[in-house]
């Protein structure tokens, strides 16, 4: 198949590629520097259903050849995986733990995934979850670096165990998973650092 039927297949990806993926990586890094702060991703991105703007703006913008991608089952259809192999390039990961990036819809279980190691924390898998729905000012209470004394979200579309079950994941610091939730052309940061109190 020649590259023009693939693009096709594949769909449109960022309409300026280094200029777009500039924006939403900066999108993300303030993100993971101000943990709890809506960032949003202005990009215009029609990606393949089920996934929103954000969620696959920060996947092309992020993952590359080297990068390796795991996709949830609900994530996982062919035309998820034709559109990121497509656009970013980047190979597909079979298992959690031998991912770059995890792009879930649906709420992960974080222990599937790479830590890293004491040595190479920066190894770890940084898991992309799309959720419901984003706000500030909701119950949940954010402290750590980067938040001067707390901040206060909501999330919807995760379950109430997630939390105790990040803190868990989170337990061997440096080792950790760093978590990016997105919803619609918005995202939020969680650095393994940052504690959320529910």
């Amino acid at each position: 198949m020649d590259s023009a039927a693939l693009a096709e297949i594949a769909g449109p990806g960022f309409g300026d590629p280094v200029f777009d993926s500039q924006r939403v990586f900066r999108a993300v890094l303030d993100a993971m520097a101000r943990p709890g702060r809506l960032a949003r991703v202005d990009v215009a991105l029609a990606p393949p259903a089920p996934l929103d703007p954000a969620t696959a703006a920060v996947v092309l913008a992020l993952a590359d050849y080297d990068a390796p991608v795991w996709l949830d089952e609900a994530a996982g259809t062919d035309a998820v995986a034709g559109f990121l192999r497509f656009h970013c390039g980047c190979p597909l990961a079979a298992e959690p733990a031998q991912a770059a990036f995890a792009l879930c819809v649906e709420a992960p279980s974080l222990a599937r995934f790479n830590p890293g190691s004491d040595e190479f924390p920066e190894a770890s898998t940084t898991v992309v979850i799309q959720v419901a729905d984003l706000a500030a000012n909701g119950p949940l209470t954010l402290r750590g670096p980067g938040i001067e004394r707390a901040h206060r979200i909501a999330v919807a579309g995760l379950p109430d165990d997630f939390w105790a079950e990040r803190d868990a994941a989170n337990a061997s610091f440096p080792r950790g998973v760093d978590v990016i939730l997105a919803c619609g052309r918005h995202v939020v940061g969680l650095p393994r650092t940052t504690r959320v109190e529910v």
